[in-house]
């Protein structure tokens, strides 16, 4: 999965390279006034960008490092960054721009399933990662459709963890805690155990799968 991140990360580089990223972002002169980039605390940034500190272009600019960053420390926040998404209404974005961040997106969700346990960067696992989705404007569905796609031992012992992290007495609708407690997914982890019935983690799917017959 290296190689499609990498793919996306410099499909993200090439979409946003037109947006010169400048050195001093003009600042709300009530709040903080002119902040110099190289020398800002990125978390800290974030959390103003596009709201009291600069434009949406120097949004765009800073995205492909900002995305970057996501993969490669743990120093941003998953939600704030894509959270600036739907603010900057990024789905009116050239179809260019739309389709890099898309390709982003996918890359990190199948790189995420394909190793367990899974961690890239800021992104701790699957419910990080559809946490962030979600502040980003998107449709968990479409990423819950690839993870119903990806038959795999590493996808399924995420399966199982979010099983056993699921707060089963609240009742009320939730797009993931209901598909979570579909017949579909008790039938994939039945049939996950009796593939890897003798591997260290079968008791994981065997209890998951219990607390869906409940």
């Amino acid at each position: 999965m290296e190689n499609e991140l990498t793919t996306a990360l410099a499909g993200v580089r090439d979409a946003f390279a037109r947006y010169p990223r400048r050195a001093v972002l003009d600042g709300c002169p009530h709040c903080e006034g002119s902040v110099l980039v190289d020398e800002h605390d990125l978390f800290s940034l974030t959390i103003s960008l596009g709201n009291t500190v600069g434009s949406r272009a120097d949004v765009k600019a800073l995205l492909p490092v900002l995305l970057e960053r996501l993969l490669g420390s743990d120093e941003l926040e998953p939600v704030i960054v894509l959270g600036k998404l739907p603010y900057e209404e990024w789905r009116t974005w050239p179809r260019v721009e739309q389709e890099a961040v898309d390709a982003y997106l996918d890359a990190v969700w199948q790189a995420l399933l394909a190793d367990h346990p899974s961690r890239l960067g800021s992104f701790t696992g699957p419910a990080t990662f559809l946490d962030a989705a979600r502040a980003a404007g998107e449709r968990v569905e479409r990423f819950l459709d690839v993870w119903d796609a990806t038959l795999t031992p590493s996808a399924d012992r995420h399966l199982a963890e979010t099983v056993a992290r699921l707060n089963f007495t609240n009742q009320r609708p939730s797009t993931v805690g209901d598909w979570l407690r579909r017949a579909a997914t008790r039938d994939r982890l039945h049939r996950a155990w009796e593939r890897d019935y003798d591997s260290l983690w079968a008791d994981d799917l065997a209890q998951a799968y219990d607390l869906l017959r409940v």
